[in-house]
């Protein structure tokens, strides 16, 4: 195993281990939930950083057509997917416990973000209806770039502009409030722990896919 994984390992034991144990503020509205604080942000985060790393590794792809960029841009994206499904699950369970309800269709974050993750489902989906190589390459490499302008949008700027339940909003405590020094000695640790663990499970399904494509040019032989 690498140092870094290593690393990764150990960092993100202790901010958990921490981040549990330790003695928060206790938040208007959120109370201990707020230590979904350390969990529910950083999936985004890391979701984010996993989705535009994929488009740098689509646009090498388009520039040098090596098909081993369209596989990387495949793993990583793959992964950002499952941890923005983590983002959803721990946003729902946050707001089955402040809001009184696991999903409501009043909150334009959670759906946009729900769309986010239908949009990149629908690169798995594109890139599963070619069957010639270079082709699928090439689509699923545009319509990556295509997928990731739309993150910023659908989860940052819209939301922004529409009436909202999150943090900020109709009586909830702002981020900024619920950055306390408490708070921020676990929150960006755990930012930097996550982020670190989609790259080591991005680098894990990279080289899965290696090993099945030789095992398909094996068979062809």
């Amino acid at each position: 195993m690498k140092v870094w994984k290593i690393a990764v390992a150990v960092w993100l034991t202790l901010v958990l281990i921490v981040g549990f144990l330790l003695k928060i503020p206790m938040i208007p509205i959120l109370e201990e939930t707020a230590r979904n604080l350390f969990l529910h942000v950083p999936m985004w985060m890391t979701m984010s950083t996993l989705f535009f790393s994929g488009v740098v590794f689509s646009i090498r792809y388009l520039v040098s057509e090596n098909m081993d960029f369209d596989l990387k841009a495949a793993s990583i994206t793959k992964v950002g997917i499952v941890f923005g499904i983590c983002g959803l699950v721990t946003g729902s369970l946050w707001a089955r416990f402040t809001w009184g309800t696991w999903w409501t269709f009043a909150e334009p974050k959670i759906n946009l973000s729900a769309l986010t993750m239908m949009i990149y489902v629908g690169y798995f989906v594109l890139r599963g209806a070619f069957t010639d190589e270079k082709k699928r390459a090439k689509t699923a490499a545009v319509f990556n770039i295509f997928a990731a302008t739309t993150v910023p949008f659908l989860l940052y700027i819209i939301p922004r502009q529409l009436p909202s339940l999150h943090p900020g909003a109709d009586g909830n405590p702002a981020f900024s409030d619920m950055t306390a020094p408490e708070l921020r000695i676990i929150f960006y640790p755990a930012v930097i722990g996550f982020i670190g663990l989609g790259f080591w499970l991005y680098d894990i399904t990279y080289r899965t896919g290696r090993i099945e494509n030789k095992l398909v040019l094996k068979k062809l032989h």
